[in-house]
């Protein structure tokens, strides 16, 4: 189970959408509102809105989207219940709302419309909503024995607009680039063919790295907030596996090589290509990449040797 807010100007608009009939619009139930006509839903949300004018967007779209797997559990009894026990534990009492199911996709889902100004013309405080929203969303899914997605891969990209749209591109980007980079050069030239930049967080004046920031279409996103996978530390171990593999089995193919010139011009290649990983100064410095390409170095003057020997016969 997973939430998406809104937070609107429009409670016509809002109704528009939610009860359309291409959306196969079905009322769940309804709290201080009427329902019919439909025009009359959106004023009697407008009316109590009204109580509180300085409120620029009073209207609350929420949407409650669960996994296919779980659509046989899920009757219309069921929604109501898992809807009213999320705006309790949200703190969204004394309040008009509505709820209605979308029969329009595979995976059940309700869309709950939501007056921010209470019954006594307060405004309900969206402090935190969305901190908020995930720990109960997760306690109702565990309550109810819903199926728990394994991550973002199960999230619908075509629903996203504005800044989740530009999260979830930058993190599909990032898990198609991260696996094919052996350096942070490469990465950022991988990111570049999807529009995205990255810069580093460093602390103070020193070079010593603190985190990443991406950016695309002009949106800056934190590394750790795009995926907790997607921080800098998470990255640059990643990185710095697929330099180590690489280096094995390029050692490997090495060994292979037949003659020997060309296991020293490939031990050569590499030894350029994941040199900053040796320098002490660098904030990409790691000890056991700068061991092996050390042991590399050795294994290079080797083969330079016996090319020498056999030049010489």
């Amino acid at each position: 189970m997973t939430a998406k807010i809104i937070k609107g100007a429009s409670f016509s608009g809002a109704i528009g959408y939610i009860l359309s009939k291409k959306e196969k619009a079905e009322i769940l139930k309804a709290d201080g509102v009427r329902i019919e006509p439909k025009e009359l839903t959106a004023k009697s949300f407008e009316l109590q809105a009204s109580m509180h004018p300085t409120v620029k967007k009073p209207v609350w779209h929420i949407s409650l989207n669960f996994s296919e797997q779980d659509k046989a559990k899920l009757t219309n009894k069921k929604m109501v219940e898992i809807a009213e026990t999320y705006l309790q534990k949200m703190n969204i009492k004394n309040t008009q709302y509505l709820i209605v199911r979308h029969h329009d996709r595979q995976h059940p889902h309700i869309h709950l419309c939501i007056n921010r100004i209470d019954n006594d013309g307060k405004l309900i405080s969206d402090k935190n909503e969305k901190f908020r929203s995930t720990k109960i969303c997760r306690v109702l899914t565990e309550k109810h024995g819903l199926y728990i997605a394994s991550g973002k891969e199960n999230v619908n990209r075509e629903r996203l607009i504005g800044y989740d749209k530009t999260k979830y591109e930058i993190y599909d980007a990032l898990q198609r680039a991260i696996p094919k980079s052996r350096t942070w050069d490469e990465l950022q030239h991988n990111l570049r063919k999807d529009g995205i930049t990255f810069q580093f967080k460093t602390s103070g004046k020193t070079d010593k790295i603190q985190g990443i920031i991406f950016e695309k279409d002009g949106v800056k996103i934190n590394g750790s907030k795009v995926d907790r996978n997607c921080s800098f530390s998470k990255i640059d171990r990643q990185i710095k596996d697929n330099a180590y593999h690489a280096l094995q089995e390029a050692e490997r193919q090495a060994q292979q090589a037949n003659p020997a010139e060309s296991a020293v011009e490939t031990l050569t290649s590499l030894i350029a290509e994941f040199s900053v990983f040796t320098l002490l100064n660098s904030p990409h410095y790691d000890a056991t990449l700068a061991d092996y390409i050390l042991a590399l170095k050795a294994k290079k003057r080797q083969a330079q040797g016996k090319i020498k020997i056999r030049r010489i016969r």
